[in-house]
């Protein structure tokens, strides 16, 4: 009874959450068909809602998901990419919009993205500084000397040093390219940021200032979506956890219970804490599964400390978690 309680007020929670949201996810799901007429699901089902002024950290292993995910949204998949589900913003729906309007409307505007490869997304032939006031130019109509000062502050804002605005990428280092995408990133003022490993290549002091404007961003009443394997900066910032592994959302938690004495309640996301150098320093044993040979039932039990038979069996969600034998709350 207790349990039905809980979940009652967690759906009422959820609905209510959903209704308010910047962006609301039901059911991502991406397939990447291979040659021989195969399918590989790298993300499957994924359910979740960012509100206005609301950081959601999404964390988990390299290669469960976290990014495909991310480039979902964008419309950023390659060819052989198949999605299905919904994704609602400001009443778009970003997988079902066409080129067009991900392009003109939705891209830099609605959804500004911090890149996990900035190098990637820097035109080679213009300066750091022609990247940002084109961004301004093509967002806002506003003088050439406000133009100027607006590329000066988003470049203060990512920890950009002023004197390197009129370099060009190939001559940044891999630390610079990634605040020269933070810059551009905050100076659209996008209502949500999307921002895929953003402190990568950056030292510890760095990494707590870029969070800290990110969160800044997010405190304006806009959203921010957190991609990221720092655990200390996903607890720095974020409002809420989100667990991710071979492809599924497997705990999504409120940052403060996450991090707090009680702990996750997924043996994945206790694994990700213990093995943290300040906690237990306990590494996970074994390797995520393949995307393409997940084992029947939950994917994590080959790993799992608590597997049963049952575990044989993929586990629904509930209450935020989706496991058959979720850890107990710390004492």
């Amino acid at each position: 009874m207790k349990d039905e309680h809980l979940l009652r007020a967690l759906e009422a929670v959820t609905a209510e959450r959903a209704e308010d949201a910047v962006l609301s996810v039901r059911g991502l799901t991406v397939r990447f068909r291979l040659r021989g007429g195969r399918t590989v699901t790298a993300v499957s089902d994924a359910d979740f809602d960012l509100a206005p002024g609301e950081c959601l950290a999404l964390v988990g292993e390299s290669g469960c998901g976290k990014s495909v995910l991310a480039s979902a949204l964008l419309g950023l998949l390659p060819g052989n990419a198949e999605t299905s589900g919904t994704a609602h913003l400001d009443g778009e729906d970003l997988l079902a919009a066409d080129e067009r309007t991900l392009a003109r409307t939705v891209r830099g505007r609605l959804v500004g993205l911090v890149p996990q490869s900035p190098a990637a997304h820097l035109t080679p032939v213009r300066t750091v500084r022609a990247h940002l006031e084109e961004t301004v130019r093509a967002l806002t109509a506003v003088p050439r000397r406000a133009r100027r000062e607006a590329v000066e502050a988003a470049a203060e804002r990512a920890a950009f040093p002023g004197d390197h605005l009129d370099r060009y990428p190939h001559e940044l280092s891999g630390g610079l390219a990634q605040r020269a995408a933070t810059a551009l990133a905050l100076i659209g003022r996008a209502r949500l940021l999307l921002a895929d490993e953003p402190t990568t290549g950056l030292d510890r002091d760095l990494v707590d200032r870029t969070v800290d404007e990110l969160r800044r961003h997010a405190d304006e009443g806009r959203a921010l979506l957190l991609i990221t394997h720092d655990l200390a900066a996903a607890e720095r910032i974020a409002d809420r956890v989100a667990v991710m592994y071979a492809g599924r959302l497997v705990e999504v938690a409120p940052a403060h219970r996450f991090f707090g004495p009680t702990g996750p309640r997924h043996p994945y996301a206790r694994g990700l804490l213990d093995a943290l150098p300040e906690r237990a320093f306990t590494p996970l044993p074994g390797l995520p599964p393949e995307l393409s040979d997940l084992p029947a039932g939950c994917p994590f039990a080959p790993r799992c400390p608590r597997v049963t038979p049952l575990c044989a069996t993929r586990p629904e969600p509930r209450a935020g978690v989706a496991c058959h034998h979720p850890e107990q709350p710390r004492a």
